[in-house]
Formats: C-alpha cells, structure tokens, sequence
C-alpha cells in the first residue's frame, strides 16, 4: 500500500489517496514506469508519492524521511525541492516563516 497526492497546475494538493505499492510493478499498464505515471495519466493532474510516515523531514519509523512530509489538502508540492508543504498558517498578526531544513512553518 503507498499513499499518493494529486496535484493541480498551480501545485496545490488537491486530494490524497491510497494506491498501489511503488515497488509492486506486475500489474503496471504497459507503457508505464511508475504508479505516479499511471495515475497522473488515469486522473489529469500530477500525481507524487507521499509518505504517511514522514513528517517534519523525519521518518517516524527511523527510516528515510521521503518529500519532506506526508501531503495534506489545501498544501503544496514544491517541484523544486521535491517536497510537500502544509498550508501557511501566517495572519494578518502573525507572519510565520519556511524552515527548509523540516519543510514546516516556524513562528518568528
């Protein structure tokens, strides 16, 4: 089972949902590499792996930690540094900033 987020043209996640396993190739449709390929086809909009256990740039499971954190609606995916960032919670108060070292929104 893998997780895997559909991204729309302006890279906001749109929904996430549970796929095919990355690694089980043996029902992949002729002419595909990979899942993502397969369901950003089937579907219309990009499709990344996400990782359910990775959050904050940490594997919770002492693994290695995969696109920075498990996607969530309403975040984006940034193509440049291959990562899913939660919404920005700054206000009119508060600004928050980008910490690039866990992909999470730091309080000044």
């Amino acid at each position: 089972m893998a997780h895997y987020a559909f991204i729309d043209e302006n890279n906001i996640v749109q929904n996430v949902t549970v796929g095919i396993d990355e690694n089980d190739t043996t029902d992949l449709p002729e002419g595909y590499e990979t899942w993502e390929e397969y369901y950003t086809f089937v579907v219309g909009m990009t499709c990344k792996r996400t990782s359910y256990n990775t959050i904050a740039n940490t594997h919770s499971l002492d693994g290695t930690p995969f696109r920075g954190n498990y996607a969530i609606i309403g975040g984006t995916y940034d193509n440049e540094n291959d990562v899913f960032i939660a919404p920005n919670p700054s206000t009119d108060e508060i600004t928050f900033t980008l910490d690039t070292n866990t992909w999470t929104w730091s309080k000044p």
